[in-house]
This record gives structure tokens, C-alpha cells and sequence, in this order.
């Protein structure tokens, strides 16, 4: 009697951790783990791209550390994630186009660096302008999320 008793308990404990462990796969699968990766970090890129594409002072500065710079493609270093929106707000700075293409991502640990061909066109300072350059955006994880620290302009780009 003792032996069947026995048996029962640990067919059932057997039971039990299997169904944990089945437990933990499903959630595991359910809910990858988040990090850094290439495919988040052009994901944050395009996100970026679409905020100054439609001229969102507010979605912005999300994207960007507070020390956030910008060297353009005049030779130019801009500091500080408030540049763009402030330029937008005053109506010194108004995108039409900021459409990206031919993404490169190479990644460096907790660091991205996504390298995108760029076609931009609108007001600036009054005048219009319409270019094509290449931006490369010094992206960093920090606290389950990326933001960008550098973006660096280079062109533009012959027609």
C-alpha cells in the first residue's frame, strides 16, 4: 500500500513539472527577451525619420539624448535634442520630404550605427531646398530602449 502511495505522488510531482516547464517555454516564446538588435534599432531610426518627416516638435526629442549633436553636411555641430523642434515651432525649419532608403545597420555591442541614404526637401531660413546626402545616426540602448547621441550628414549627394 505504502509503495502505491508513493507511486501516485511522484507520477503527480512528475506531472506538475513537466507542466511547469511546459509553462515556461510557452511564455518564453510568447515574450522574447527585449535588446538591443538591428532590426529594433532601424526600427527606431524610421521612427525618428517619420517624426521630422512630418514636423512632430514633439515626438522628436524622444529619439534623442539630451546631448544629442549633429554635424551637418556644411561642416556644422549642432548641440542639443532641441534644435530641430525649435526650428520647426519658430517655421525656420519645415520639412516636405525626409524619406530614407538603402539602411545599413552594423552593430557594436549596446551600440548601433545605421547609415541611410536620405532625400529631403523644404524651408530653411526661408529658402527652399531639396537634397539628397547620407546620414549615418549613433544610436545607444539604454534602459530597454534606443537613443540616438549622434547624427553625422554627409553630402550631398551627386544626382
Amino acid at each position: 500500500m505504502r509503495s502505491h502511495g508513493y507511486s501516485s505522488m511522484l507520477a503527480t510531482s512528475v506531472v506538475s513539472i513537466l507542466a511547469l516547464v511546459s509553462i515556461f517555454v510557452v511564455v518564453g516564446r510568447a515574450r522574447p527577451e527585449a535588446g538591443p538588435t538591428a532590426e529594433s534599432a532601424l526600427a527606431a531610426d524610421q521612427e525618428l525619420a517619420k517624426a521630422l518627416r512630418e514636423n512632430d516638435a514633439d515626438a522628436i526629442p524622444r529619439y534623442l539624448s539630451d546631448d544629442w549633436a549633429v554635424i551637418t553636411t556644411h561642416g556644422d555641430v549642432g548641440e542639443g535634442k532641441s534644435i530641430f523642434p525649435e526650428g520647426i515651432k519658430s517655421g525656420y525649419r519645415t520639412l516636405k520630404t525626409f524619406e530614407i532608403s538603402e539602411p545599413r545597420v552594423r552593430m557594436y555591442g549596446d551600440t548601433a550605427l545605421v547609415t541611410t541614404k536620405v532625400k529631403i526637401s523644404g524651408m530653411f531660413g526661408g529658402k527652399p531646398f531639396d537634397i539628397g546626402e547620407r546620414q549615418t545616426d549613433v544610436w545607444v540602448w539604454k534602459d530597454g530602449r534606443w537613443t540616438c547621441v549622434l547624427t553625422h550628414e554627409a553630402g550631398p549627394l551627386k544626382e
